[in-house]
């Protein structure tokens, strides 16, 4: 018998079926389909680490598994390959990003090819190709064309040393994260996709959808769905502030307003201000913090009243001070708020800070002690006509006497913003629209897709804010498609999301030049069937990408309103130290290095055996040798071989039951159970001293999913037929899983001393009688009186005895 060597075996069997395209999803569409994706990579210069074959390797189990069982399975790969961090790298290395981003994706394919992934590589896909922007740019074009995309003044991140916009978590501690420098607050006009149109839509439809509990949570918070009253307060200057509320009940105990710093009405009421130059420098400083910052960060509450100018609280009548403060945004709602600080936290903090009143409306609490804020249900207090009632009929109350009056209207709202789209940045896609003096903005036309990312000498930041592109005139300057006048190309690109939100689509037909993908391909394929991601791109990417797909099949360009059938979660991969791995932390784990010492299936084993695969885990270098050492047992099993094509009679319902265990959890992602299943099948075959061909048979097949080379090499190696990916996958017979015997606990007054194999279906006299022949277990009772026997049918015998 022959060495086991990964390195050997693994190449080998990874040129073979490559060679043989054994992966590549078929054209026969008469096959029951099955569409696995995974989130793909954004190809960073530092390559893969250990956490990011954890999913990967997880639904490769899956589709394996799948293909044995007849399915057409639709495992594809590419890369999220557009991006802040390539741009960031080349900047620095003065290299150009199309370089940088080659090389990333050639040593990230390598080590996943390495890995032994069954990925379809015939459909590759790479969002920086101009063949596959060119659809993004389309659907960006028919977004425009519907009134989804619009361009709107907004305030952003800016670095003043970068020049350059930046996203909220590019700011830390109000400095830019890559240079550190000061970071301010800056209007630029930005293109904006209408996403709160589908609000509504994107909460009720994970109805249709199997996504596990934790995902659809997430999304519901972050659209963030409210049903309240909009609220109008009279103020100086014969204006009105209007604030949005859930809480219309608690109207009563609203003491002050608060306003944007940013609010137009500081301008529109100057006449009537007696301290513009404390309110314009407290804005001036507003700006210099990140919206993060302002709305999540705040400890210490910050403001300036509003000298000259008061509101009137309208159901009080009384009048009450307005104030700015940082933690309220223009871009939140109407930019202003009724302060209730008697039952808000930060009303409260706010109050106290300030020397304001603090009104208790909802009974409960010491509202001069803290803010009591448990008031879903209880009593209004301090509210004149709503005195007495509880919460739910004061809402409805307010509100019908808000409406009758025109002080107030019901109004269902949403957290969720319309999503900022375009990036003052060179490496992503151009948008395909021109801008005319008389014709306004208009579509590239279709036949001159795609706009294509020119070269360009330097794609460092202008000094003004705007795209690198904004320098190359030549590009620029352009003419009208539609009235033939001069015209100029917007220079603003697209972010990364952008091609992350459909690529699912372009894998069903990517080497198609006519359309995004044909109809037949994308009827067939779709929905995707399970798609596996980190919790982390729950909210975005995934809320990004159902938006574009409810809008594609708007346009009756998708056959199904959802993309994702099923949706599942990963935990993260941590250090040795229970850390997040990162390479400050110095916990990095290179996969290539695992591979290199232990093999591709050792490494594959170890991340479906780690643990819960929904849980972070820490890595364990331990925990991958003893991976090794299970698959050297397994190669060692040639040498107790018997040549017999028939299961080992006295294994056989051991065998039944591990081909139901690893067939059902591979299926619910216990993957560690599964495997620790197959471990006990394999002590099953030494304790028993011999292995039957049609015992390994079985076994090989039931491991191949988890460890593909060790199973191919040892396969060919027994002379069975084909190879295993062509085999097919093992059906249980539920007689043979089900136990004729069942081991049960023996316990003397409660304590455990011993054991039993009964018959499953034996009665408490036939327990009682194989109890007395047991001189093991009778001894115990010598000298003592049995006062009562308790048997629980197959789990406890308990005699009490004194």
């Amino acid at each position: 018998m022959k060495q086991y060597n990964p390195k050997d075996i693994e190449s080998k069997w990874q040129e073979i079926w490559e060679e043989k395209g054994a992966f590549h999803a078929s054209n026969d569409k008469d096959k029951e389909k099955f569409y696995a994706l995974i989130e793909f990579p954004y190809p960073s210069g530092q390559g893969l680490h250990v956490g990011h074959p954890r999913p990967y390797t997880a639904l490769d189990v899956v589709s394996r598994k799948r293909r044995l069982q007849g399915y057409n399975v639709l495992y594809p790969m590419g890369w999220d390959a557009f991006g802040l961090p390539t741009e960031n790298y080349a900047i620095q290395n003065k290299i150009h990003p199309k370089i940088v981003t080659e090389k990333n994706v050639a040593k990230f394919k390598e080590q996943l090819q390495a890995l032994g992934m069954s990925f379809d590589w015939s459909r590759e896909i790479n969002t920086t190709d101009p063949e596959y922007y060119k659809w993004t740019q389309w659907i960006f074009q028919k977004l425009f064309e519907k009134g989804l995309a619009y361009k709107k003044e907004m305030s952003i991140n800016w670095c003043n040393s970068c020049k350059v916009g930046l996203a909220n978590e590019e700011v830390v501690n109000g400095g830019c994260e890559r240079c550190g420098g000061e970071v301010v607050r800056k209007q630029k006009n930005q293109w904006m996709l209408k996403i709160t149109k589908y609000a509504e839509r994107l909460i009720n439809d994970l109805d249709l959808v199997d996504y596990i509990e934790r995902v659809k949570i997430q999304q519901k918070n972050w659209i963030g769905k409210s049903q309240g009253m909009e609220v109008d307060f009279e103020i100086t200057g014969d204006k009105k502030i209007t604030v949005y509320t859930t809480r219309p009940d608690t109207l009563f105990g609203a003491t002050y307003m608060v306003i944007s710093p940013e609010h137009p009405y500081i301008e529109e009421l100057a006449d009537y201000i007696k301290n513009m130059d404390d309110l314009l420098h407290y804005r001036e400083e507003a700006s210099k913090k990140s919206e993060f910052e302002r709305t999540e960060l705040v400890k210490d509450k910050t403001g300036v009243k509003i000298e000259g100018v008061e509101a009137t609280n309208p159901a009080t009548g009384k009048q009450i001070p307005i104030f700015i403060s940082d933690y309220v945004m223009m871009s939140y709602g109407t930019g202003a708020i009724m302060a209730v600080p008697g039952h808000d936290t930060r009303d409260w903090d706010f109050a106290k800070a300030f020397n304001l009143p603090i009104v208790e409306v909802v009974a409960g609490g010491n509202v001069e002690e803290a803010a009591y804020t448990d008031t879903d249900e209880g009593i209004i207090v301090n509210s004149e006509f709503l005195n007495g009632l509880e919460v739910k009929e004061a809402k409805e109350k307010i509100s019908k006497w808000l409406d009758e009056r025109n002080l107030g209207a019901r109004k269902v709202n949403y957290k969720l913003r319309d999503w900022v789209f375009s990036r003052q940045r060179y490496w992503g896609e151009p948008i395909p629209l021109v801008h005319c003096n008389e014709c306004g903005w208009v579509p590239v036309p279709e036949s001159e897709l795609p706009v294509l990312l020119p070269e360009v000498e330097s794609y460092e930041p202008t000094d003004n804010g705007e795209s690198p592109l904004a320098n190359l005139r030549d590009w620029v300057e352009t003419t009208c498609p539609k009235c033939g006048g001069d015209a100029e190309r917007e220079t603003d690109t697209m972010p990364q999301w952008a091609g992350s939100s459909w690529y699912f689509l372009r894998y069903t037909d990517p080497h198609n030049n006519e359309e995004l993908a044909s109809k037949e391909n994308l009827d067939y394929w779709l929905p995707i069937d399970w798609y596996n991601g980190g919790m982390e791109h729950t909210t975005l990417h995934l809320l990004y990408s159902r938006f574009w797909h409810k809008f594609l099949y708007d346009c009756g360009v998708v056959p199904t309103a959802e993309p994702y059938q099923k949706r599942t979660s990963h935990g993260m991969i941590l250090g040795g130290n229970n850390e997040k791995m990162s390479k400050s932390r110095g916990n990095v784990v290179n996969p290539d290095e695992v591979v290199n010492e232990f093999g591709a299936d050792t490494l594959r084993l170890y991340e479906m055996f780690i643990g819960d695969f929904e849980k972070s885990v820490p890595w364990s270098q331990n925990g991958v040798k003893g991976c090794r050492r299970f698959l050297d047992r397994v190669w060692r099993l040639q040498e107790v071989l018997v040549d017999s094509n028939d299961l080992t009679e006295k294994l056989e319902s051991n065998i039944h039951k591990t081909i139901k265990k690893v067939s059902e959890d591979y299926e619910h992602m216990k993957f560690n159970t599964a495997i620790a299943s197959m471990m006990a099948l394999v002590n099953d075959f030494y304790d028993h001293g011999s292995v039957t061909k049609g015992d390994m048979k079985v076994f090989l097949t039931l491991l191949n999913p988890v460890a593909p080379h060790i199973t191919e090499e040892l396969w060919e190696e027994l002379g069975f037929e084909g190879m295993v990916y062509e085999a097919t996958w093992p059906v249980w017979d539920e007689a043979k899983t089900i136990d004729n015997v069942v081991e049960i606990a023996v316990q003397i007054n409660g304590k455990v001393k011993g054991q039993m194999v009964i018959a499953v279906d034996a009665t408490a006299d036939q327990l009682k009688e194989q109890f007395r022949n047991d001189t093991r277990l009778v001894d115990l009772l010598e000298d003592k009186t049995i006062v009562k026997e308790i048997y629980v049918p197959g789990r406890i015998y308990n005699i009490v005895v004194k």
